[in-house]
């Protein structure tokens, strides 16, 4: 009888540990802000049973492939060009859970004090992905720095430009480069998540940047078969909560944006 009792016990201890790995979460996400801001649920998660594990990457292909691959649960890093840019690229389906926040895409330098002092056939550089790439081209048209053959083409490239009336010269970089070659050219155009990790204010220290109204919402990201899982849908009500729309505007002073 003890050893069915005993047998009994441990079987359901097993269970148990089985179902507390089952609720294991691990999502994959770029420095700033948004493993700060995955840290700042891990708590709250706790309480719900999700054991939220957050793995750091300072790129923006790996935490896709990972997630697709099935490495990873989840990622929190990308705005929707991005996401249907990489899906269409890599042969990849990963799907957008819930929009978190905006980072207002700005263009820095420590060459100028403005745009109106940017020289003839100045160095400009932008990321070589290709939504970033298109986001930092249409922001400097909208400054009427440039002119693209098509306004709204959110994968532009320099090869897209129609008109470049100041000759300008453009250095495509990785996003996760630009802020290493922040002293080496005349105007820089650096994610706001990049731009924190360097110490710039986007709001203070950009010569141009987008509105609150940028449509580059940064989105929970995971994949088909997952994305309506109890520990997700956890992850995605927590990301959305009144205390992270709180942290969000105290802590990023308008470098970051809730986007609920």
């Amino acid at each position: 009888m003890k050893k069915v009792l005993l047998f009994t016990a441990l079987a359901a201890a097993l269970a148990s540990g089985l179902a507390q790995a089952a609720e294991k979460l691990v999502v994959a996400a770029t420095p700033v802000p948004h493993a700060e801001i995955l840290e700042l649920i891990k708590p709250a998660l706790a309480k719900e049973g999700v054991d939220l594990q957050i793995k750091v990457f300072t790129d923006y292909v790996q935490p896709n492939v990972q997630v697709d691959q099935k490495r990873l649960d989840a990622n929190y890093f990308q705005t929707l060009p991005y996401l249907k840019s990489f899906n269409e690229g890599k042969g990849t389906h990963l799907v957008t859970v819930i929009g978190v926040h905006v980072e207002p895409f700005g263009g820095y330098s420590k060459k100028v004090k403005s745009l109106a002092e940017l020289k003839d056939g100045a160095t400009i550089a932008i990321p070589n992905e290709g939504s970033n790439s298109g986001r930092a081209l249409i922001l400097l048209q909208k400054a009427g720095l440039i002119t693209l053959k098509d306004p709204k083409n959110a994968l532009a490239t320099p090869k897209d430009i129609a008109e470049n009336p100041k000759n300008f010269k453009f250095k495509e970089l990785e996003s996760a480069m630009l802020p290493r070659v922040l002293d080496q050219v005349d105007l820089d155009m650096i994610n706001t998540n990049y731009a924190l990790e360097a110490g710039l204010n986007p709001a203070k220290d950009a010569l141009v940047i987008e509105g609150a109204d940028s449509p580059y919402v940064n989105f929970l990201v995971a994949r088909p078969d997952n994305k309506d899982s109890p520990a997700i849908q956890k992850l995605a009500k927590a990301l959305t909560s009144p205390e992270v729309k709180a942290f969000i505007e105290k802590k990023y002073s308008g470098a970051v944006l809730p986007a609920f």
